[in-house]
């Protein structure tokens, strides 16, 4: 069996072409949250991955073998709850879809819940209860088979993710 220990987020600092050529692993969520796991490589090879504990394997990200190979990490089609901003005013009351949306992410974040935040949409792992309070704020919640790649912590986690302040872009402060 391969070994891995060590990545490289989202395969910095490498040709991309190295990168595109590279072999890849198809992983949901639930795998690449874990710091030990085994797996099977597009090219047919079994992959024994070793990385310090409490590290986050994002789609993109790229782990380099003991032989010195380049395996990319494809985050994996799984069941998620799409979330929407219901649009049908026929409540008695219009709806500002934007703020319905950010109001359940507050909610979703207050409970701990992993998500994904997009600029129309919200995704989450399936949860009937979840789903339940969801539409009975006036979301469409519908189920789906696609990657999920829930948004970091507030916390910085050294692998690349963006923690308080860590912003790779300019703000104009006038």
């Amino acid at each position: 069996m391969l070994q891995v220990s060590k990545l490289i987020p989202q395969g910095r600092g490498l040709a991309p072409v190295l990168v595109r050529r590279a072999a890849t692993l198809s992983l949901d969520w639930e795998m690449r949250q874990k710091s030990r796991f085994d797996a099977e490589s597009s090219d047919g090879r079994r992959v024994g991955v070793f990385l310090p504990r409490g590290t986050v394997v994002r789609g993109g990200d790229v782990l380099l073998t003991q032989d010195g190979s380049l395996l990319r990490v494809v985050a994996a089609p799984q069941a998620v709850l799409r979330v929407s901003a219901c649009t049908d005013h026929h409540h008695g009351h219009s709806h500002d879809p934007a703020f319905d949306l950010m109001r359940a992410a507050y909610h979703l974040g207050s409970r701990h819940v992993p998500i994904e935040i997009k600029p129309d949409h919200l995704k989450i792992e399936p949860d009937h209860v979840l789903a339940h309070l969801l539409r009975a704020m006036h979301l469409n919640v519908a189920e789906a088979n696609e990657t999920f790649e829930p948004e970091d912590g507030a916390v910085a986690t050294g692998q690349g993710g963006h923690g308080v302040g860590d912003h790779p872009h300019e703000h104009d402060h006038r």
